[in-house]
């Protein structure tokens, strides 16, 4: 690998290639934490359908259920597919106000859910963290503690070492759609953990929203059932790619907002001669 063509920017990329590791970095180490942005949505997504299986309920199930509170037909699976439909009026400012405490997460749903439909849940994906902040709502309450305990317990079980929030720099009600700090090395175990747990896999892999593309939950899925996304943040771009057939993942992190059409480029020339599928286009495209 060779990311000389990053240089004069924090970079770092890895592959893991059923287990094999390969990683470069420039201006960094391989171990540097970035902002993740909105990478963190596939930690989110991931856990809450742990969570979910854990108390014996389905991806079907309605929000309402599980966060009674909640005025809404909505199922689990239409928040995590981002196929809910609902208004996007929740706006950062505002969710931000709601402040630090335990209570958040819970208020910042009822934010989102009193915007209402302005799509039939199910019939089309549309970007909007709203989505997420209502996952953190229903992880919290699956988890029987604060959302951090659920998110904790997912990164425990995967075993990274260098992923978490840090305290006071991102409001804490948005944590659940773009807070996480990690590394190219826990990104590629995580990779790792969902590679081998085959019916988490399954559940997050499988398109549940084709218009305008397929998505999953907290992943676009592409052809040859190839996962991506990236996420930004002021100062740091991420993406991830998952080849579930493959066995393959790769992921990068660059402190650069405006590097994403070259890390497009560049995972796209590592996954290629794997797959044969050009990628580029979709990872530069995505809308986080």
């Amino acid at each position: 690998m060779d990311v000389s063509a990053f240089e004069g920017l924090g970079a770092v990329a890895g592959v893991s290639n059923r287990g094999q590791r390969e990683l470069a970095a420039t201006g960094a180490t391989a171990d540097t934490p970035f902002r993740i942005a909105s990478l963190t949505k596939t930690f989110t997504a991931a856990a809450v359908v742990r969570a979910l299986w854990q108390k014996g309920f389905e991806l079907t199930t309605p929000v309402a259920s599980v966060l009674p509170e909640l005025a809404t037909e909505l199922t689990v699976e239409q928040v995590l597919a981002q196929s809910s439909g609902l208004k996007q009026t929740a706006e950062a400012a505002a969710v931000a106000a709601l402040g630090e405490g335990d209570e958040v997460f819970l208020a910042a749903a009822k934010l989102v859910v009193a915007g209402g439909q302005e799509h039939p849940p199910g019939e089309r994906w549309a970007y909007y963290n709203g989505n997420y902040f209502l996952a953190g709502a229903l992880l919290e309450r699956l988890a029987g503690g604060t959302f951090e305990d659920g998110l904790q317990e997912l990164i425990s079980a995967a075993g990274l070492s260098s992923t978490a929030f840090t305290s006071g720099d991102y409001p804490r009600a948005r944590r659940p759609s773009g807070g996480l700090w990690s590394t190219v090395p826990d990104l590629l175990t995580f990779c790792e953990f969902l590679l081998q747990d085959k019916g988490l896999l399954a559940a997050i892999a499988t398109p549940r929203v084709w218009t305008p593309l397929a998505y999953g939950l907290g992943w676009a899925v592409g052809p040859a059932g190839m996962l991506y996304l990236n996420g930004r943040l002021p100062g740091y771009r991420a993406a991830m790619l998952l080849s579930p057939g493959h066995g393959w993942a790769a992921a990068m992190l660059v402190d650069d907002t405006d590097a994403l059409p070259a890390i497009a480029e560049y995972l796209d020339g590592l996954q290629r001669p794997l797959t044969g599928v050009p990628m580029a286009r979709m990872i530069d495209a995505f809308a986080a």
